[in-house]
């Protein structure tokens, strides 16, 4: 045999005895699908074998590979990214990428606590943490535009704790948050104050209606959206539900309700030091004049306070013959 065959075969030899990098425990990864799954670790990284060679998504769109703990996903606008665990399972649950959410756009990422995780989809996120969520579920749309305003899982409202469900009372979608908060999108309106028509807001309960000492048992702040965000945002209506003890409390205690109002959420981002004190006003003058009636209570269920009000004197708001049921103008 000649040197240049000898050459030849040894390099034939070769070619043929080079592993395919894709073929891993028995099926066939490619592309970017393959090149997330050696970017995160293979076979040691929480996927650990695939199961499966890459296949078309039902939507015809992307492409997925199934792992013995996670899928790999891809699309032309999203790129390819693993999804795992409980975060997975609820992806399941929604619809997969058909679903409300689409596909994932990012991996599954840490929070700044250290112990909750996160992935980001094409509309929307779905959040997790072992003790405080009470499983994972997705954040997305209006309510995730309020949440995000108080710094997502790390502010008042922290994780949620339920996807996002109706309520037929109030017509409108809301989600529940730690600490017995809630956020609530109510698209249709119809409803008093700041929800006549579409409106965004969140309301809070306590957490032992029946405790000792409860005076006022729920605050529900409404923004009215008309507009774009940034027009309405500092337009607010903040609605107390007080208990019979919180109605027959008097004036002594009204400082004491104020304190409890606000335990139940958190002050509106567009509070200001006249707006609290103009609210302050009316909801003393609620206090002062509430009164049982037949099949009700002087004033109505809720204490309802708008952040519209002009910032008139004690004087004025106490008197009963210019106030207007504390609506002033």
């Amino acid at each position: 045999m000649s040197a240049t065959l000898a050459a030849l075969a040894v390099q034939i030899t070769s070619a043929a005895a080079d592993p395919d990098p894709g073929d891993i425990c028995g099926q066939h990864l490619q592309g970017d699908i393959l090149a997330k799954y050696q970017q995160i670790g293979g076979e040691t990284s929480p996927l650990g074998c695939p199961t499966s060679d890459e296949l078309t998504t039902p939507d015809n769109v992307g492409r997925y590979t199934t792992f013995t703990g996670g899928s790999i996903y891809w699309s032309p606008d999203t790129g390819a990214h693993p999804i795992w665990g409980d975060i997975k399972t609820k992806w399941a649950d929604q619809g997969w990428e058909k679903g409300d959410l689409g596909y994932p756009k990012g991996d599954e990422l840490t929070n700044p606590d250290g112990e909750g995780k996160r992935q980001e989809f094409q509309h929307g996120t779905i959040y997790w943490h072992p003790t405080k969520s009470n499983g994972a579920h997705a954040v997305s749309g209006s309510i995730g535009w309020v949440w995000s305003a108080f710094k997502y899982e790390s502010g008042d409202f922290g994780y949620p704790t339920s996807d996002v469900a109706w309520d037929r009372e109030n017509r409108e979608y809301y989600q529940n948050f730690q600490g017995s908060k809630s956020i609530f999108h109510n698209q249709e309106g119809g409803a008093p104050e700041g929800c006549a028509k579409e409106c965004v807001g969140y309301y809070g309960t306590a957490p032992d209606p029946e405790q000792a000492g409860n005076l006022i048992n729920q605050t529900r702040v409404e923004f009215p959206m008309a507009g774009d965000m940034g027009s309405w945002k500092d337009t607010f209506i903040v609605r107390a539900w007080p208990t019979r003890a919180g109605r027959i409390a008097g004036r002594p205690l009204i400082p004491v309700e104020w304190d409890q109002m606000w335990d139940r959420v958190p002050a509106p981002w567009g509070m200001t030091e006249d707006k609290k004190d103009s609210l302050y006003k009316q909801f003393a003058c609620h206090v002062m004049y509430v009164a049982p009636k037949p099949g009700g209570w002087l004033g109505g269920w809720s204490w309802d306070l708008e952040s519209f009000r002009p910032n008139i004197s004690w004087a004025r708001a106490m008197n009963p013959l210019t106030n207007s049921k504390c609506n002033w103008e």
